[in-house]
Protein backbone atom coordinates (compact mmCIF):
# COMPACT_ATOMS: atom_id res chain seq x y z
CA UNK A 1 0.00 0.00 0.00
CA UNK A 2 1.61 3.39 -1.31
CA UNK A 3 -0.16 6.31 0.73
CA UNK A 4 -0.92 9.97 -0.41
CA UNK A 5 1.80 11.15 1.04
CA UNK A 6 4.32 8.63 -0.09
CA UNK A 7 2.88 9.75 -3.46
CA UNK A 8 2.91 13.54 -2.52
CA UNK A 9 5.22 14.42 0.07
CA UNK A 10 4.61 17.99 -0.41
CA UNK A 11 0.70 18.06 0.20
CA UNK A 12 0.11 19.62 3.57
CA UNK A 13 -3.77 18.91 3.61
CA UNK A 14 -6.23 16.54 2.38
CA UNK A 15 -9.52 15.20 2.94
CA UNK A 16 -10.46 11.73 3.39
CA UNK A 17 -12.69 9.41 4.43
CA UNK A 18 -13.20 7.29 8.05
CA UNK A 19 -13.18 3.22 7.75
CA UNK A 20 -12.89 2.80 11.55
CA UNK A 21 -12.50 4.51 14.70
CA UNK A 22 -12.26 2.36 18.30
CA UNK A 23 -11.34 3.55 21.23
CA UNK A 24 -7.68 3.40 22.72
CA UNK A 25 -5.22 4.33 25.18
CA UNK A 26 -1.41 5.91 24.10
CA UNK A 27 1.26 6.09 26.44
CA UNK A 28 4.10 9.07 25.34
CA UNK A 29 7.66 8.62 26.54
CA UNK A 30 8.39 11.66 29.43
CA UNK A 31 11.25 12.95 30.35
CA UNK A 32 13.50 12.34 33.14
CA UNK A 33 12.28 10.20 36.02
CA UNK A 34 8.85 10.66 35.44
CA UNK A 35 6.16 8.22 34.72
CA UNK A 36 4.65 7.67 30.88
CA UNK A 37 1.75 9.73 30.60
CA UNK A 38 -1.17 8.02 29.13
CA UNK A 39 -3.55 9.62 27.04
CA UNK A 40 -7.04 8.77 25.98
CA UNK A 41 -8.52 8.91 22.48
CA UNK A 42 -9.45 6.13 19.53
CA UNK A 43 -7.11 4.97 16.97
CA UNK A 44 -8.38 6.39 13.26
CA UNK A 45 -8.26 4.61 9.78
CA UNK A 46 -9.01 6.44 6.95
CA UNK A 47 -9.30 5.85 3.10
CA UNK A 48 -5.74 6.94 2.81
CA UNK A 49 -3.82 9.31 4.61
CA UNK A 50 -1.06 12.50 4.43
CA UNK A 51 0.64 11.62 7.89
CA UNK A 52 3.48 9.39 7.60
CA UNK A 53 3.45 6.11 9.29
CA UNK A 54 6.55 5.03 11.08
CA UNK A 55 9.02 2.66 8.88
CA UNK A 56 12.45 3.06 7.15
CA UNK A 57 13.90 4.52 10.07
CA UNK A 58 11.87 7.47 10.29
CA UNK A 59 9.38 9.00 13.28
CA UNK A 60 5.76 9.32 11.81
CA UNK A 61 4.19 12.51 11.05
CA UNK A 62 2.58 14.82 13.64
CA UNK A 63 -0.45 16.64 12.97
CA UNK A 64 -4.83 17.10 12.76
CA UNK A 65 -7.71 15.09 11.64
CA UNK A 66 -10.52 17.38 11.91
CA UNK A 67 -8.78 19.76 14.48
CA UNK A 68 -8.02 16.42 16.93
CA UNK A 69 -3.78 16.33 17.69
CA UNK A 70 -2.57 13.29 15.63
CA UNK A 71 0.11 11.61 18.60
CA UNK A 72 0.85 8.84 16.45
CA UNK A 73 0.82 7.05 13.45
CA UNK A 74 1.72 3.33 12.87
CA UNK A 75 1.64 1.15 9.89
CA UNK A 76 -0.54 -2.37 9.95
CA UNK A 77 -0.73 -4.26 6.47
CA UNK A 78 -2.05 -1.68 3.98
CA UNK A 79 -3.48 0.71 6.74
CA UNK A 80 -2.19 3.59 8.42
CA UNK A 81 -3.13 3.70 12.30
CA UNK A 82 -3.48 7.62 13.67
CA UNK A 83 -4.08 7.71 17.55
CA UNK A 84 -6.27 10.45 17.83
CA UNK A 85 -6.26 12.55 21.38
CA UNK A 86 -10.09 13.08 21.68
CA UNK A 87 -13.03 12.60 23.73
CA UNK A 88 -15.36 12.43 20.87
CA UNK A 89 -14.98 9.45 18.32
CA UNK A 90 -15.26 10.17 14.59
CA UNK A 91 -17.99 8.48 12.74
CA UNK A 92 -17.39 5.47 10.01
CA UNK A 93 -18.36 6.75 6.45
CA UNK A 94 -17.61 10.80 7.27
CA UNK A 95 -15.11 12.64 5.71
CA UNK A 96 -12.60 14.55 8.14
CA UNK A 97 -9.83 16.78 6.84
CA UNK A 98 -5.95 16.49 7.61
CA UNK A 99 -3.67 18.66 8.00
CA UNK A 100 -0.01 17.80 8.53
CA UNK A 101 2.71 19.78 11.04
CA UNK A 102 4.63 20.96 8.35
CA UNK A 103 7.80 22.08 10.06
CA UNK A 104 7.72 18.52 11.19
CA UNK A 105 7.68 16.66 7.84
CA UNK A 106 9.92 19.24 6.13
CA UNK A 107 12.81 18.31 8.92
CA UNK A 108 12.03 14.54 8.50
CA UNK A 109 12.32 14.70 4.57
CA UNK A 110 15.59 16.82 4.90
CA UNK A 111 17.45 14.09 7.12
CA UNK A 112 15.81 11.11 4.93
CA UNK A 113 16.93 12.50 1.56
CA UNK A 114 20.73 13.58 2.93
CA UNK A 115 21.13 10.36 4.88
CA UNK A 116 20.36 8.76 1.00
CA UNK A 117 23.08 11.04 -0.23
CA UNK A 118 25.92 10.60 2.28
CA UNK A 119 25.02 6.74 2.51
CA UNK A 120 25.66 6.52 -1.36
CA UNK A 121 28.99 8.81 -1.10
CA UNK A 122 30.44 6.53 1.65
CA UNK A 123 29.92 3.76 -0.46
CA UNK A 124 31.11 4.71 -3.32
CA UNK A 125 34.25 6.27 -1.66
CA UNK A 126 35.23 3.94 1.02
CA UNK A 127 33.21 1.08 0.16
CA UNK A 128 31.34 0.94 3.30
CA UNK A 129 27.86 -0.10 3.23
CA UNK A 130 25.10 1.81 5.67
CA UNK A 131 23.41 -0.89 8.09
CA UNK A 132 21.46 1.19 9.89
CA UNK A 133 20.34 4.73 10.53
CA UNK A 134 18.31 6.91 13.23
CA UNK A 135 16.26 9.69 13.07
CA UNK A 136 16.55 11.70 15.93
CA UNK A 137 14.87 14.82 17.25
CA UNK A 138 18.45 16.70 17.48
CA UNK A 139 21.11 15.12 15.18
CA UNK A 140 20.69 11.66 13.01
CA UNK A 141 23.18 8.90 12.37
CA UNK A 142 24.24 6.26 10.17
CA UNK A 143 26.11 2.90 11.11
CA UNK A 144 28.81 1.69 8.65
CA UNK A 145 29.79 -1.25 8.40
CA UNK A 146 33.54 -1.12 9.26
CA UNK A 147 35.82 -1.06 12.18
CA UNK A 148 38.45 1.30 10.47
CA UNK A 149 38.49 4.85 12.71
CA UNK A 150 36.82 7.38 10.33
CA UNK A 151 38.97 10.75 10.50
CA UNK A 152 37.91 14.47 10.24
CA UNK A 153 39.35 14.86 7.40
CA UNK A 154 37.15 11.60 5.14
CA UNK A 155 34.26 13.17 7.00
CA UNK A 156 35.22 16.77 5.40
CA UNK A 157 35.39 14.75 1.83
CA UNK A 158 31.68 13.28 2.28
CA UNK A 159 30.60 16.63 3.62
CA UNK A 160 32.38 18.50 0.67
CA UNK A 161 31.23 16.19 -2.14
CA UNK A 162 27.49 16.11 -0.35
CA UNK A 163 27.29 20.13 -0.37
CA UNK A 164 27.90 20.15 -4.07
CA UNK A 165 25.74 17.63 -4.99
CA UNK A 166 23.28 19.32 -3.27
CA UNK A 167 24.10 22.47 -5.75
CA UNK A 168 23.41 20.97 -8.79
CA UNK A 169 20.05 20.47 -7.70
CA UNK A 170 19.74 16.97 -9.31
CA UNK A 171 15.88 15.91 -8.92
CA UNK A 172 14.33 13.14 -6.45
CA UNK A 173 12.18 11.19 -7.90
CA UNK A 174 9.47 7.97 -7.11
CA UNK A 175 8.57 4.88 -8.97
CA UNK A 176 6.46 2.16 -7.89
CA UNK A 177 7.96 -1.49 -9.20
CA UNK A 178 6.00 -4.77 -8.91
CA UNK A 179 7.65 -6.92 -6.50
CA UNK A 180 8.41 -9.39 -9.20
CA UNK A 181 10.26 -6.71 -11.27
CA UNK A 182 12.71 -6.26 -8.35
CA UNK A 183 15.05 -8.55 -9.11
CA UNK A 184 15.80 -7.70 -12.70
CA UNK A 185 16.77 -3.88 -11.32
CA UNK A 186 20.84 -3.27 -11.94
CA UNK A 187 22.26 -1.63 -8.57
CA UNK A 188 19.15 -1.34 -6.65
CA UNK A 189 19.94 -1.12 -3.05
CA UNK A 190 17.99 -2.19 -0.33
CA UNK A 191 20.44 -3.90 1.81
CA UNK A 192 17.78 -4.63 5.01
CA UNK A 193 15.10 -5.92 1.97
CA UNK A 194 11.51 -5.96 2.36
CA UNK A 195 9.02 -6.01 5.72
CA UNK A 196 7.25 -9.32 5.48
CA UNK A 197 4.25 -7.15 6.01
CA UNK A 198 3.87 -4.80 2.52
CA UNK A 199 1.29 -5.73 0.01
CA UNK A 200 1.16 -4.00 -3.57
CA UNK A 201 3.89 -2.13 -5.54
CA UNK A 202 7.50 -1.27 -4.29
CA UNK A 203 8.52 2.15 -3.74
CA UNK A 204 11.57 3.26 -4.96
CA UNK A 205 13.53 6.63 -5.05
CA UNK A 206 15.30 7.71 -7.27
CA UNK A 207 18.37 10.84 -6.80
CA UNK A 208 19.94 11.39 -10.38
CA UNK A 209 23.51 9.85 -10.31
CA UNK A 210 22.78 7.68 -7.90
CA UNK A 211 21.26 3.63 -7.41
CA UNK A 212 17.57 3.26 -7.09
CA UNK A 213 16.99 2.58 -2.76
CA UNK A 214 14.34 0.28 -1.78
CA UNK A 215 12.71 3.74 0.91
CA UNK A 216 8.90 3.70 2.40
CA UNK A 217 9.73 7.35 3.65
CA UNK A 218 9.28 11.03 2.78
CA UNK A 219 11.88 13.07 0.92
CA UNK A 220 12.36 16.29 -0.86
CA UNK A 221 11.69 16.34 -4.71
CA UNK A 222 14.81 18.20 -5.13
CA UNK A 223 18.44 17.67 -3.44
CA UNK A 224 18.74 22.13 -3.26
CA UNK A 225 15.62 21.83 -0.89
CA UNK A 226 18.04 19.83 1.58
CA UNK A 227 20.15 23.37 1.73
CA UNK A 228 22.94 21.73 2.68
CA UNK A 229 24.55 19.10 5.56
CA UNK A 230 26.81 18.73 8.25
CA UNK A 231 28.88 15.69 9.21
CA UNK A 232 28.99 16.64 12.86
CA UNK A 233 31.72 13.64 14.06
CA UNK A 234 32.11 9.77 14.08
CA UNK A 235 31.65 7.33 17.11
CA UNK A 236 33.63 4.00 17.60
CA UNK A 237 31.07 1.01 17.96
CA UNK A 238 32.13 -2.49 18.55
CA UNK A 239 32.03 -3.41 15.15
CA UNK A 240 30.62 -0.38 13.23
CA UNK A 241 31.14 3.47 13.19
CA UNK A 242 28.57 5.72 13.64
CA UNK A 243 28.60 8.70 11.85
CA UNK A 244 26.36 12.08 12.74
CA UNK A 245 25.38 14.85 11.10
CA UNK A 246 22.31 17.38 10.22
CA UNK A 247 20.62 18.55 7.22
CA UNK A 248 18.77 21.29 5.94
CA UNK A 249 17.47 23.53 8.40
CA UNK A 250 19.26 21.52 11.75
CA UNK A 251 22.38 23.13 10.16
CA UNK A 252 21.68 26.71 11.24
CA UNK A 253 19.94 25.54 14.41
CA UNK A 254 22.81 24.02 15.70
CA UNK A 255 25.27 26.69 14.69
CA UNK A 256 22.87 28.52 16.70
CA UNK A 257 23.28 26.34 20.00
CA UNK A 258 26.80 26.02 19.49
CA UNK A 259 27.27 29.85 19.25
CA UNK A 260 25.09 30.42 21.99
CA UNK A 261 27.14 28.10 24.17
CA UNK A 262 30.42 30.04 22.88
CA UNK A 263 29.47 32.88 24.49
CA UNK A 264 28.19 31.81 27.71
CA UNK A 265 32.10 30.24 27.99
CA UNK A 266 33.30 33.21 26.83
CA UNK A 267 31.97 35.10 29.71
CA UNK A 268 32.43 32.36 32.36
CA UNK A 269 36.52 32.67 30.90
CA UNK A 270 36.35 36.42 30.71
CA UNK A 271 38.24 35.71 27.28
CA UNK A 272 37.70 35.09 23.55
CA UNK A 273 36.75 32.30 21.61
CA UNK A 274 40.32 32.10 20.37
CA UNK A 275 41.53 31.96 24.50
CA UNK A 276 39.46 29.38 25.56
CA UNK A 277 41.21 26.40 25.15
CA UNK A 278 44.20 28.00 26.87
CA UNK A 279 41.76 29.38 29.91
CA UNK A 280 40.53 26.34 30.20
CA UNK A 281 43.91 24.54 30.56
CA UNK A 282 45.24 27.17 32.80
CA UNK A 283 41.81 27.12 35.02
CA UNK A 284 42.57 23.29 35.09
CA UNK A 285 46.37 23.04 36.42
CA UNK A 286 44.75 25.34 38.93
CA UNK A 287 42.36 22.85 39.91
CA UNK A 288 45.15 20.35 40.38
CA UNK A 289 47.62 22.71 42.14
CA UNK A 290 44.05 23.86 44.64
CA UNK A 291 43.53 19.79 44.98
CA UNK A 292 46.62 18.83 45.72
CA UNK A 293 46.87 21.99 48.35
CA UNK A 294 43.54 20.66 50.18
CA UNK A 295 44.56 17.18 50.57
CA UNK A 296 47.11 18.13 52.17
CA UNK A 297 45.35 20.25 54.65
CA UNK A 298 43.27 17.51 55.63
CA UNK A 299 46.07 15.14 55.82
CA UNK A 300 46.88 17.67 58.54
CA UNK A 301 43.61 18.05 59.95
CA UNK A 302 43.29 14.59 60.26
CA UNK A 303 47.06 14.05 62.05
CA UNK A 304 45.80 16.74 64.31
CA UNK A 305 42.36 15.19 64.96
CA UNK A 306 44.27 11.85 65.82
CA UNK A 307 46.57 13.92 68.46
CA UNK A 308 43.55 15.50 69.59
CA UNK A 309 41.89 12.33 71.02
CA UNK A 310 45.38 10.85 72.11
CA UNK A 311 45.23 13.99 74.75
CA UNK A 312 41.97 13.71 76.03
CA UNK A 313 41.76 13.26 80.09
CA UNK A 314 41.28 9.08 80.70
CA UNK A 315 39.30 6.95 80.86
CA UNK A 316 38.64 7.52 77.33
CA UNK A 317 35.28 7.15 75.88
CA UNK A 318 34.31 4.07 74.58
CA UNK A 319 33.16 5.09 71.24
CA UNK A 320 34.46 8.28 68.96
CA UNK A 321 32.40 9.95 66.44
CA UNK A 322 34.07 12.55 63.80
CA UNK A 323 32.62 13.34 60.72
CA UNK A 324 33.65 16.29 57.89
CA UNK A 325 31.48 17.76 55.24
CA UNK A 326 34.29 19.28 53.02
CA UNK A 327 33.87 16.93 50.43
CA UNK A 328 34.20 13.24 49.54
CA UNK A 329 37.97 12.71 50.67
CA UNK A 330 38.10 8.96 52.13
CA UNK A 331 41.59 9.57 52.21
CA UNK A 332 40.84 11.52 56.01
CA UNK A 333 39.52 8.71 57.21
CA UNK A 334 42.32 6.68 56.47
CA UNK A 335 45.04 9.16 57.66
CA UNK A 336 43.48 9.38 61.09
CA UNK A 337 43.43 5.65 61.13
CA UNK A 338 47.01 5.48 60.57
CA UNK A 339 48.14 7.88 63.15
CA UNK A 340 45.48 7.18 66.53
CA UNK A 341 47.34 4.68 68.46
CA UNK A 342 45.14 5.05 71.70
CA UNK A 343 43.46 1.99 73.35
CA UNK A 344 40.26 1.48 75.30
CA UNK A 345 38.26 2.89 72.36
CA UNK A 346 35.78 0.12 71.05
CA UNK A 347 34.34 1.60 67.88
CA UNK A 348 35.02 4.62 65.75
CA UNK A 349 32.53 5.74 63.64
CA UNK A 350 33.98 8.18 60.74
CA UNK A 351 32.34 10.01 57.79
CA UNK A 352 33.39 12.46 55.06
CA UNK A 353 30.38 14.04 52.94
CA UNK A 354 29.76 16.36 50.73
CA UNK A 355 27.20 19.22 52.51
CA UNK A 356 24.00 19.30 51.52
CA UNK A 357 22.16 21.53 49.24
CA UNK A 358 18.82 22.68 50.61
CA UNK A 359 16.64 19.70 50.73
CA UNK A 360 19.35 17.49 48.98
CA UNK A 361 21.18 15.82 52.01
CA UNK A 362 25.17 14.95 50.94
CA UNK A 363 26.44 11.97 49.63
CA UNK A 364 29.41 10.39 51.10
CA UNK A 365 31.63 7.57 52.80
CA UNK A 366 31.28 5.64 56.25
CA UNK A 367 33.85 3.61 58.00
CA UNK A 368 33.72 1.62 61.40
CA UNK A 369 36.52 0.24 62.78
CA UNK A 370 36.58 -1.50 65.84
CA UNK A 371 34.86 -4.70 67.60
CA UNK A 372 34.37 -7.28 65.35
CA UNK A 373 30.84 -8.13 66.97
CA UNK A 374 30.12 -4.18 67.33
CA UNK A 375 31.08 -3.55 63.71
CA UNK A 376 29.18 -6.29 62.57
CA UNK A 377 25.95 -5.06 64.39
CA UNK A 378 26.15 -1.75 63.63
CA UNK A 379 27.54 -1.36 59.96
CA UNK A 380 23.98 -2.82 58.12
CA UNK A 381 21.92 -0.69 60.90
CA UNK A 382 23.64 2.10 59.45
CA UNK A 383 24.11 1.62 55.86
CA UNK A 384 20.11 1.39 56.32
CA UNK A 385 19.61 4.65 58.54
CA UNK A 386 21.64 6.40 56.26
CA UNK A 387 20.84 5.02 52.57
CA UNK A 388 23.99 3.11 51.59
CA UNK A 389 25.48 0.59 50.58
CA UNK A 390 28.94 -1.41 52.02
CA UNK A 391 30.04 -4.32 53.41
CA UNK A 392 32.83 -5.26 56.08
CA UNK A 393 34.94 -8.07 57.60
CA UNK A 394 37.48 -8.64 60.72
CA UNK A 395 36.48 -5.23 62.42
CA UNK A 396 35.80 -2.92 59.39
CA UNK A 397 32.85 -2.22 57.35
CA UNK A 398 32.92 0.69 55.34
CA UNK A 399 30.25 1.76 52.58
CA UNK A 400 28.73 4.59 50.49
CA UNK A 401 26.38 7.18 51.87
CA UNK A 402 23.35 9.08 50.61
CA UNK A 403 22.07 10.78 53.23
CA UNK A 404 24.85 12.42 55.92
CA UNK A 405 21.78 14.16 57.43
CA UNK A 406 20.66 11.19 59.69
CA UNK A 407 24.19 11.01 61.23
CA UNK A 408 22.63 11.93 64.64
CA UNK A 409 20.38 8.42 64.52
CA UNK A 410 23.78 6.77 64.50
CA UNK A 411 25.16 8.21 67.06
CA UNK A 412 21.79 8.23 69.15
CA UNK A 413 22.21 3.95 68.81
CA UNK A 414 25.84 4.20 69.79
CA UNK A 415 25.39 6.51 72.92
CA UNK A 416 21.94 4.22 74.11
CA UNK A 417 24.46 1.13 73.41
CA UNK A 418 27.01 2.38 75.41
CA UNK A 419 25.94 4.37 78.10
CA UNK A 420 22.17 3.27 78.45
CA UNK A 421 19.26 5.54 80.21
CA UNK A 422 19.07 4.35 83.89
CA UNK A 423 15.39 2.12 84.21
CA UNK A 424 13.62 2.21 87.50
CA UNK A 425 12.75 -1.73 88.05
CA UNK A 426 10.82 -0.73 91.19
CA UNK A 427 7.63 1.38 91.76
CA UNK A 428 7.31 3.22 94.83
CA UNK A 429 4.01 2.84 96.04
CA UNK A 430 2.00 5.97 97.46
CA UNK A 431 0.91 6.00 100.70
CA UNK A 432 -3.21 5.52 101.09
CA UNK A 433 -4.62 9.05 101.88
CA UNK A 434 -7.07 8.52 104.52
CA UNK A 435 -10.49 10.84 104.88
Amino acid sequence: MVFKCQEDSFLRQFTTTVVSCEEAKLKLPSSGDADPVELEGFNVICEDTILFPEGGGQPCDYGTINGFPVRSVIRKGKEAVHFVETFKALEVGTEVLQIVNWERRLDHMQQHSGQHLITELFDKEFNYDTTSWWLGSETSYIELNTKHVITRESLDVIENMANDIIREGRPVSVALIDEKALHQMQGLRAPRGLPKDVEGPVRVIRIEGQRDNMCCGTHVNNLSQLQCVKLLYEEKNKNSVYVHFVVGQRVPKTLGKCFAREQQVTLALKGGPLQHVELIQKLQNNLKATKKSFQKLLRDLAIMEAEKLESLPKPLPKYYSLHKKDGIEPDFINTFLRNVSVDGISLFFLTVSEPSVGRQPGKGHMILKGDPELVEEFGPKFMEILDGKGNGKEGMFQGKINDSDKIRLCETLLENHFNPPPTNTEVKKEPAQGS
